[in-house]
């Protein structure tokens, strides 16, 4: 599919978010789904190799998340291919990330990510979340097809700043797995996100912790 049409169900899906996309950020995007599309050929990085249903699947489907981010300081665990963080670090161009992921053949793709569309606020880090240790905690923990809410908030609330959050995207059955949330967290909200050209239901569940309900229990 030529870029000029990659680019306009870009914008058109952007603006149907109503997620304001930087005229540098619309063509860095289309250039991660060449670059991703490449890589795939040997690291296998996603099942969506087209690069049409990237926009939607990929794309769209991680910018959705953008009104829901509070701060300026954020991480996206369990990154993969950099998804949701690069498209939200390229859609927050002033903010700061770390894309954390556990696979070595990943993160030199993420690397080679960050250098190749100069995102200078934007850093790399290999490693399992439960043994990143930052210097400094983030204001908003991201993650997308991680793991279960329920342990998701256990393996990322030492990440999180005293008024930090967690925003999940999620897909079907994120209504089950509310009901085993550990004590100290508690759901802040539950959007239904309505993606272009995305089929099935998707969600994004934004959680914070509460230090009162953990000295309770």
């Amino acid at each position: 599919m030529p870029d000029p049409e990659l680019r306009a169900r870009l914008d058109a899906g952007a603006a149907q978010l109503g997620v304001a996309l930087p005229e540098e950020a619309q063509e860095k995007l289309i250039a991660y789904l060449h670059l991703l599309q490449r890589w795939n050929r040997v690291y296998n990085l996603t099942a969506v190799r087209d690069p049409e249903q990237m926009v939607g699947r990929h794309l769209l489907d991680s910018l959705a998340a953008a009104p829901l981010l509070q701060g300026s300081r954020f991480i996206d665990v369990g990154s993969g291919a950099g998804l949701p963080g690069i498209p939200l670090a390229l859609a927050r161009p002033e903010s700061s990330w770390v894309l954390l992921d556990s696979s070595a053949k990943r993160c030199r793709f993420l690397i080679q990510a960050v250098a190749e569309l100069g995102l200078t606020g934007v850093e790399v880090v290999h490693g399992r979340v439960e043994r990143y240790r930052p210097a400094t905690p983030f204001d908003c923990v991201v993650t997308r097809a991680f793991a279960a809410l329920g342990e998701t908030v256990g393996r990322i609330r030492h990440l999180l700043a005293e008024q930090g959050c967690l925003v999940a995207l999620k897909g079907r059955g994120v209504e089950r797995e509310l009901e085993s949330l550990p004590p100290g967290f508690a759901l802040r909200e539950l959007r239904r996100l309505e993606v272009p050209a995305t089929k099935g239901a998707r969600y994004a569940a934004v959680l914070a912790p509460c230090p009162d309900q953990a000295r309770r229990s």
